[in-house]
């Protein structure tokens, strides 16, 4: 084989390798990138065999990396990242977009603003791939992906590019049906005596509700109700509140996103949660950041600010009537 075809094949083996990684296993990896299993079997022989170390230890159920695969993955991520922008940058010459786009981001905010914004962005841009990735923690990954929608409040490394999308307010609801069921909080201390859906994060304890109203010159109520489900992913307290499980607090976005079919229904207002909610887009730092993330990222800050713009509508209905 000549020089160029080894490089060329060593490159491939980096990218599987990669993606066995990324996707958990070799068969999951295959249907990814479109190979055969055997294919991508040999090629991380091949890769392993040319390094001369083990780079994946294997079982039955599971592949983890070696130390000696640590070290190899953490460089091979910013050597293909290199590739993949200078590759970029050659097509930035060409008027379209079109490639690949992987977006991180929890539950909730795919369900209620990234699908129906990807569904639109691709009827102008039907060359454009998108993958979304959902997860309770998306600002730990934010050097896997393009594009993160994470929440401004979390830790996030100091080497990421950071855009502010929207501030937003928690707001309380619950369905129709548990309302009927269990009567209107009327005040917020009434809630110590209503089921609760709660959102949690791993490792966290649960925290007193702090209310404000702005309507009585942002005065503020702290409670401490119980709760009868906790989760650690948003869209499942949203999917368990409108099952009637409880009262839940939930991004004004995405009750709006939902409010015109009168699946839930506000519950205290004005009262919002004193702790709101910036929503940002996080992208790995590079020098040159590829047209499709430029134009998706725009066109997902304008479905946003449309949403809430919806959310200030004198007709959207904003409290029960029991």
């Amino acid at each position: 084989m000549s020089g160029w075809g080894l490089v060329m094949d060593l490159f491939q083996s980096m990218r599987v390798f990669q993606g066995v990684v990324d996707e958990g296993g070799f068969a999951a990896a295959a249907r990814k990138m479109d190979l055969a299993p055997a294919v991508v079997t040999r090629l991380i022989q091949d890769l392993e065999q040319s390094l001369g170390v083990r780079l994946l230890h294997r079982t039955t159920r599971k592949i983890s990396l070696t130390p000696a695969g640590e070290g190899y993955l953490a460089r091979l991520r910013s050597i293909l990242a290199e590739v993949q922008e200078a590759a970029d940058q050659a097509r930035a010459h060409s008027s379209e977009i079109a490639g690949g786009l992987r977006v991180a981001t929890t539950s909730l905010v795919a369900v209620n603003l990234l699908a129906p914004c990807v569904a639109d962005f691709q009827r102008r841009h039907p060359g454009v791939q998108v993958e979304i990735h959902t997860c309770d923690r998306p600002e730990q990954e934010v050097h896997q992906f393009d594009l993160s929608i994470v929440r401004q409040d979390e830790h996030l490394d100091a080497d990421v590019v950071v855009r502010p999308v929207l501030d937003m307010n928690y707001v309380l609801c619950a369905s129709a049906d548990y309302l009927q069921a269990h009567g209107l909080p009327a005040a917020p201390e009434e809630l110590t005596r209503h089921r609760m859906v709660r959102l949690r994060a791993p490792g966290s304890r649960l925290r007193p509700i702090g209310l404000v109203n702005p309507a009585e010159g942002g005065r503020q109520v702290d409670v401490q109700p119980g709760w009868c489900v906790q989760s650690n992913d948003d869209e499942t307290t949203y999917q368990a509140a409108l099952a009637g499980a409880g009262i839940t607090l939930l991004p004004e976005l995405a009750l709006t996103a939902r409010s015109h079919a009168g699946q839930m229904r506000r519950v205290l207002a004005p009262w919002v949660s004193a702790e709101g909610l910036r929503l940002v887009a996080t992208m790995p730092s590079r020098r040159f950041l590829p047209l499709r993330t430029r134009a998706f990222l725009e066109f997902f800050v304008q479905h946003v600010q449309g949403v809430a713009a919806m959310a200030t509508a004198p007709s959207l209905p904003v409290q029960a009537t029991g």
